[in-house]
């Protein structure tokens, strides 16, 4: 193996630098965007719960922003209940942009290595072949070990840059997958809140009305 590499030249370095990069981010965002550590089963349930027998409190709200990527947008909507639904929505919304810029960290930086991997295997390539005309040049073309060399460069090159680039071109298109659909998942589960919240806030005022009523 490590005499392919030296074949290869010095672009092996930076296309095995790619590789090891692509692998590391490929696992740390396969850990992190586990559904359970993004939506935590019964989340919202619980929350509502905190809500309906009024048992919320400051301290409930800290475990839920510090919990979870679903829980930091919970607590969002639960500190502004008391809102209207508009100003809810759009402080949910604004919470929701920065969760998503944390839940795809690091995968533009993926995709860059699956468009840059090929590339560095072609100017390989490239480079191997300017020197076997080189070479034919100088010794002509009797000795095929003069040629070898720049015809191996090239094809090792090649193929390497794209043993790199296929896996980590897959690995970005899944993870990117994976997250639009905890996006969707979150956002259906904010709104879920946002609509309890704002029919309990109705009924409470309908009652404070009535009683209003009543005692006058």
């Amino acid at each position: 193996m490590l005499e392919i590499v030296k074949s290869g030249g010095w672009l092996m370095l930076p296309i095995i630098l790619c590789s090891i990069v692509a692998a590391a981010i490929m696992l740390e965002r396969l850990w992190t965007l586990q559904q359970r550590r993004v939506l935590p089963r019964n989340l919202t349930r619980q929350v509502w719960e905190w809500v309906s027998k009024n048992q919320l409190t400051p301290e409930h709200i800290k475990s839920l922003r510090d919990g979870s990527p679903l829980g930091e947008i919970l607590s969002v909507g639960l500190t502004n209940r008391q809102r209207d639904r508009e100003v809810m929505k759009e402080r949910i919304e604004d919470t929701g942009r920065h969760v998503i810029h944390d839940l795809e960290r690091y995968l533009n930086t993926l995709g860059t290595i699956a468009a840059i991997s090929p590339l560095l295997g072609l100017l390989g390539t490239v480079i191997g072949m300017v020197k076997v005309f080189a070479a034919i040049t100088t010794q002509g073309v009797g000795d095929p070990g003069v040629l070898a060399g720049g015809i191996s460069e090239a094809l090792i090159t090649t193929a390497a840059g794209l043993s790199v680039a296929i896996p980590t071109l897959i690995g970005y298109r899944y993870l990117r997958g994976r997250v639009n659909a905890l996006v969707v998942q979150m956002e259906k589960e904010a709104i879920t809140l946002v609509e309890a919240l704002h029919r309990k806030q109705s009924f409470d005022t309908m009652g404070k009305q009535r009683r209003e009523a009543a005692n006058g």
